[in-house]
Order: C-alpha cells, then structure tokens, then sequence
C-alpha cells in the first residue's frame, strides 16, 4: 500500500497508514480502511431475476422495446453478449445485432 491516501471525508491528501490496515487523517481525525472502501464503491447491477450482472456477462431481453428511430422493437428473447457496466438509469451498455450500440435498463434483462 502507499504511504498516503487522500481522506475520504475532508479530500486532505495527508492521511497516513497506522499500521493495521487503517489509515488516518491528521486534519480531521477520520479512520478508514480503503479496502472496505472499495467494496462500498462497487457499481451493483441486478437483473430482472435479481442475478448480480458483471462486466462481459451475457444477458437475455425479457420483454419486447422500443427503439426510437427504429420502426421495429428489440424483440423479447433477443440475446446480448459482452455486456458492460455504466452508471445511471439506463445501466447497461452493448451491442445488438441489427440495432448497433444501444443502452438498456437491467430490469428489463436476465442473465443468460
């Protein structure tokens, strides 16, 4: 680990390592543990099913959807591969055969 790493609750950049895998600020007295941290950080995405998705998952659409421009639907069954995670409403990021580069909403996909 680095020496130093920037407080999460002031953003000082001199907080420093207390040995047992904490770490402290001088300037606002915070501790935390940057691996937990992390964990809390992690984008969660579930599927209609309540499957946890992942980068490079392949995933099922469960119902048929709209494509503006498009005068005809992703129809239900239509299978995705290589998904990838994004933040906000539409959090799903890929590729359709026949639509090109599209986002999607994970409730309306199961994991394959």
């Amino acid at each position: 680990m680095s020496d130093s790493q920037t407080c999460p609750e002031c953003n000082s950049p001199y907080g420093y390592s207390t040995g047992d895998n904490l770490f402290a600020c001088p300037e606002c007295g915070h501790e935390w543990d940057p691996e937990a941290l992390a964990r809390e950080n992690e984008l969660t995405v579930i599927d209609s099913n309540g499957q946890q998705l992942q980068d490079g998952d392949d995933v099922v659409v469960i119902k048929n959807l709209p494509v503006k421009g498009s005068p005809k639907p992703i129809k239900a069954g239509t299978k995705v591969k290589n998904i990838r995670l994004v933040e906000g409403d539409h959090n799903i990021d890929c590729k359709i055969t026949g639509f090109g580069a599209m986002a999607l909403k994970s409730e309306f996909v199961k994991k394959a």
